[in-house]
């Protein structure tokens, strides 16, 4: 018996033995199969996927931002150019350990609190294989601390990049522009593929509006990088497309005489070619320097810019709004003799204020001369500014007649000029009122508005047009900055005719009438800039004006010498020349300058030079060629 049992349990257990070896090989065939699926799966359905991740172990797509293009003057002076300029950057997925890069980086360079909190806002908003500036503007001895520690910094370098520079600094600063480093905002508009590699983007000025053309295509080349990340050769390269190169209509030597000439005081100075638009200067002043804003300024600076006493990071040619005062003055006239309700011959009796017919409280509107100006007609009331003159024609008038007038010469409305944020002005109506502060219109505002005070409101560019229209004769051409763009690719010239209306009178001598009126004012006997016409070898016709910055109750007088000088009257003047083939229109604002008559010398300077370099023969070749077009 116990034989028998263990021949039993010996075949029990070997059956049990091969049951667990059958299980366990099927096991281990499952387990091969799963592996031979997962092989197969990996080397032929993931292949593509597995490849391109160990070819990017050793290819690297790069991307090769553009050369911005350059912008010049008129004359060929360089106004926006590129120079080179050592930059450290950074590419953040290479980097294991940033606060420790950092660390170290702050020990062999000068790294501010500004220039590392700027970078962490970049990293915020740039992908982690896009190389981030953390310095510009390496000098020597910092370039070679970090090529000797470069084996320290995976995903650091120094590369050399072009960088902005205006070498006409303030002179140019709210024409130009500036760039700066492309923000989250920026973002949200660009094509961020063509923008990948570049760090800078126009934020104001030229360099904002023609963007797309100063910009480029960037570009891009495969190389072969080894294990450190250093380039072992070029695969395959598309070089960039350059920005295309702008041509100005500025001249930048009449533009320094405009900035010279205004002084001391703030303002704005803008001069244009009446028969094609072309704003041959653009002066705003202050000014200020836009190659600071380039690599990034300090909040404290921006702040000193932004709210000093004289704001120069405003742009007054622009965006100023100001009383006209008495450079309105020939556009009214021009109205009331034109609409019927003043005879060119007419006279009136001007005995130093004027009393509104049917007013019971007896006001006085006074006019600027406190004895009067006598018996005074249409040529008079222009060269001698007779305030009078124009209150009785504001009054024949009406406010609404007057503002549809002043509308045909681009007043209360953008002039259309190549920059952003252009201010419209005011021209004031009945409507507007009732519409913006819910009230009726009185008579007596009326008189204001027929000296150029009151609500209206003008920008040193829109009185420049209007200055242009009218030595014109009517001519109304869009102000144009942009000369032509020299192309990139192709190296063709690509320009734009300019956009132009025309103001017809019911008679052509109208506009003879005020040519003579405002000679008068630079070349008469009582004209109120006589001392600027005193040895002029030409014939130039102008405007004074002076616009108050704050009310004088009706028994004062303004006194100059007591008034704090941020109080004291605008000082204005409009003119051109030659009066008998106008060439240049001119517009001088200056801020508390108080006197226009110390303001026409400005737009003599600019007109004699522009003639003595320009001459009538060129000039005439010109407009002969832009007529054929």
């Amino acid at each position: 018996m116990p034989y028998r049992s263990h021949v039993s349990d010996h075949s029990y257990e070997t059956g049990i033995f091969r049951f667990r070896a059958i299980v366990a090989a099927l096991i281990c065939l499952l387990l091969i199969g799963v592996l031979l699926t997962r092989l197969a799966w990996l080397q032929i359905v993931d292949h593509d996927h597995f490849a391109d991740l160990s070819e990017n172990n050793r290819i690297r797509l790069m991307e090769l931002p553009p050369t911005r293009g350059l912008i010049y003057d008129r004359n060929g002076v360089i106004l926006a150019e590129n120079k080179p300029t050592f930059h450290l950057e950074v590419i953040p997925e290479q980097v294991e350990d940033m606060d420790a890069t950092l660390k170290g980086l702050a020990e062999l360079v000068t790294l501010t609190e500004s220039d590392i909190k700027r970078f962490k806002e970049q990293l915020k908003v740039h992908r982690s294989f896009q190389r981030i500036s953390l310095r510009t503007r390496l000098n020597e001895e910092e370039v070679a601390k970090l090529a000797v520690n470069h084996y320290r910094f995976p995903g650091v370098d120094v590369n050399a990049r072009l960088t902005r520079f205006y070498p006409q600094g303030e002179s140019t600063a709210h024409v130009i522009g500036y760039v700066g480093r492309i923000n989250a905002k920026d973002l949200t508009v660009i094509d961020e593929g063509n923008y990948r590699g570049t760090n800078y983007i126009g934020k104001t000025g030229l360099e904002k509006y023609y963007e797309a053309e100063l910009h480029g295509k960037v570009g891009q080349q495969k190389v072969e990088v080894n294990a450190q990340g250093r380039i072992l050769r070029v695969i395959e390269k598309v070089p960039p497309v350059p920005g295309n190169d702008l041509v100005l209509n500025l001249d930048i030597e009449l533009q320094h005489i405009a900035e010279e000439a205004l002084g001391e005081f703030a303002g704005a100075v803008i001069a244009i070619e009446p028969h094609t638009g072309a704003v041959v200067v653009f002066v705003s002043k202050p000014g200020y320097d836009p190659n600071m804003f380039v690599h990034g300024i300090s909040h404290k600076k921006y702040n000193e810019l932004q709210h000093g006493i004289d704001k120069p990071l405003f742009n007054r040619a622009l965006f100023g709004q100001y009383p006209p005062g008495s450079t309105f003055k020939p556009f009214i006239a021009l109205a009331g003799i034109e609409k019927r309700r003043f005879g060119i011959r007419e006279s009136i009796l001007c005995r130093g204020h004027y009393l509104l017919p049917g007013d019971e409280t007896k006001r006085k509107y006074r006019d600027w001369k406190k004895t009067g100006h006598g018996m005074v007609d249409f040529t008079k009331s222009i060269e001698q500014s007779c305030d009078v003159y124009f209150y009785e024609l504001a009054y024949r008038m009406g406010i609404d007649q007057m503002h549809d007038f002043l509308a045909q010469f681009g007043f209360g409305e953008r002039t259309g000029i190549d920059l952003l944020g252009e201010r419209r002005g005011l021209v004031p109506s009945t409507e507007w009122k009732k519409r913006i502060h819910g009230k009726i219109w009185y008579p007596g505002e009326t008189l204001i508005a027929g000296i150029g005070q009151g609500y209206m409101l003008t920008t040193p560019l829109q009185l420049a047009e209007a200055t242009a229209t009218l030595a014109g004769r009517g001519e109304r051409v869009v102000p144009r900055l942009l000369r032509e763009v020299h192309m990139a690719e192709d190296g063709s010239i690509k320009t734009r005719e300019p956009s132009k209306t025309q103001i017809e009178l019911r008679r052509e001598r109208h506009w003879d009438a005020v040519f003579h009126a405002m000679e008068k004012v630079v070349h008469g006997t009582w004209g109120t800039a006589r001392a600027t016409g005193w040895g002029m070898k030409f014939k130039m016709a102008g405007k004074t004006g002076t616009a108050q910055v704050f009310g004088i109750a009706q028994d004062e007088e303004y006194d100059a010498e007591t008034i704090a000088r941020k109080l004291r009257d605008h000082g204005l003047f409009i003119g051109f020349g030659p009066v008998e083939d106008p060439v240049l229109a001119v517009a001088v604002v200056a801020e508390n300058g108080e006197h226009g008559s110390a303001m026409a010398p400005i737009a003599k300077k600019l007109i004699q030079r522009y003639m003595e370099k320009y001459t009538p023969e060129k000039l005439k070749s010109k407009r002969k060629k832009h007529a054929r077009k």
